[in-house]
């Protein structure tokens, strides 16, 4: 066998990176995508502040290397990736900058939108009657119900 061949042997299918299955035979600045929280840039981010080769399979990886990617996208602060890139800055609790990935970004949005309903904030009340938030027209769209704006046609009647 040349080293080829052991490489494929070695190489992992699936690779599980901060509790998510990830495809193995991908390289890794596309790979880590598949983690909640992982945008393009950031991937981008993390392996360049590891020094890691981007098109290299994240299969190939060793048990070592997997660890130090984890941390780095547990802990990108550390790795010295800029405050702008991370994806919770200012947290209004505690005042820092800090990346959340996997469950824990669904989490905190709906704790984000629950306090904004009990705060009876502007957004709140949106967010409660399934309306756009962000200052969207509702006549053409996010119609609900059934309920339509404009003509109707009127009803023909039967003559006798």
């Amino acid at each position: 066998m040349n080293t080829e061949e052991t490489n494929k042997a070695e190489m992992k299918k699936i690779v599980r990176l901060v509790n998510t299955d990830l495809d193995g035979t991908k390289p890794v600045i596309r790979a880590i995508m598949g983690i909640k929280g992982i945008s393009f840039t950031m991937s981008k981010a993390i392996i360049y502040a590891l020094g890691i080769d981007p098109n290299k399979k994240l299969g190939e990886f060793s048990e070592r290397e997997l660890e130090k990617l984890e941390d780095a996208i547990k802990n990108p602060k550390k790795y010295g990736i800029p405050s702008y890139l991370l994806n919770r800055r200012r947290d209004p609790e505690t005042g820092e900058d800090y990346h959340l990935t996997g469950e824990d970004v669904h989490i905190r949005m709906k704790m984000d939108i629950k306090k904004m309903i009990e705060l009876r904030t502007y957004r709140g009340w949106r967010h409660k009657l399934g309306q756009p938030v962000r200052g969207q027209k509702t006549r053409s769209h996010f119609r609900t119900r059934g309920r339509t704006v404009g003509v109707k046609k009127p009803k023909v009647s039967k003559r006798k």
